[in-house]
């Protein structure tokens, strides 16, 4: 027997080695080369001194109210991003459930669409409905209003993030109500539940996985977002990943933009295994009550 489950161990090994060779490849060994990139002395003048070692970077991130500041609007602006798609993308999620077809597959093509477009060109488009003479200002001046300062602003931001993401909301939602038996809302209506009753205690409970899929993959995106920032917020509105582009390309110190990735990647992870924790937890005893 001891034979036969090292043989089958080996096996398995064996099947898996090109997999974590992969990984190993192409995300463990970069994430290692940049968390060692971050320790090394930069000097404007000669540049990365390879093999000389410093914590200097991590003391001016913890030092610099400028860095705070940045971090706090970069995850405050996820917050936010993420909120509004799970109020728009769980609703939205739940009516494509409940359609029949040939709507269904309409509409879901339609959610998807957005994902076959360029970030790029869906960023250049909400530039050109939210500029000073954009649309939106023209149908404010056209109702007797003034125009209003719309691009280059958090506002600008958090609408592009959110129309950028919002497929990653609806799709996880979306599938974790295909494993809804309809049975059991056609239990609880025929017992004398309301449809508020049965959308709060059964089907809303049934969606709690999706939604925990959809809010770790929407924050994580959004607080890592370089090309809606960079294009709706411009050069004033920095959020990390706008500030990770200037240390590389505009100061070329790699040193320190590879600080900040670091801290950028370890906030991220602490705040979406936090979540993750809590919901779960939340989850489950409900599941036990």
């Amino acid at each position: 027997m001891s034979t036969t489950f090292w043989r089958d161990a080996r096996a398995g090994y064996g099947l898996s080695a090109p997999a974590l060779i992969l990984f190993s490849t192409l995300l463990v060994l970069p994430l290692a080369l940049t968390l060692e990139l971050s320790f090394n002395v930069f000097d404007y003048e000669t540049g990365i001194k390879a093999g000389q070692y410093t914590l200097e970077h991590y003391r001016a991130l913890l030092g610099d109210p400028y860095f705070y500041e940045i971090f706090f609007r970069t995850f405050w602006i996820s917050f936010l991003v993420t909120l509004l798609c799970v109020l728009i993308g769980v609703p939205e999620a739940i009516v494509l459930s409940r359609m029949g077809a040939p709507w269904r597959s309409i509409f879901l093509i339609l959610v998807l669409t957005p994902l076959l477009i360029s970030v790029v060109v869906r960023a250049f488009g909400w530039s050109l409905l939210l500029g000073a003479d954009g649309l939106v200002n023209q149908a404010l001046v056209a109702l007797g209003g003034r125009p209003l300062k719309l691009l280059y602003t958090p506002f600008a931001v958090i609408v592009g993030l959110v129309h950028v993401m919002l497929p990653f909301m609806i799709i996880p939602v979306w599938t974790s109500l295909q494993k809804l038996d309809p049975a059991a809302e056609q239990a609880a209506l025929s017992l004398g539940a309301s449809q508020w009753t049965v959308l709060r205690s059964v089907v809303l409970p049934q969606v709690v996985p999706g939604v925990l899929s959809g809010t770790l993959i929407v924050f994580g995106l959004a607080a890592s977002s370089f090309a809606i920032p960079g294009l709706l917020g411009g050069r004033r509105l920095k959020m990390v990943a706008t500030v990770i582009y200037d240390q590389y390309l505009a100061e070329l110190n790699w040193p320190m933009g590879a600080a900040l990735a670091v801290a950028l990647l370890l906030l991220n992870l602490v705040v979406m295994l936090g979540w993750n924790r809590l919901v779960e937890r939340r989850y489950q005893r409900t599941l036990g009550a």
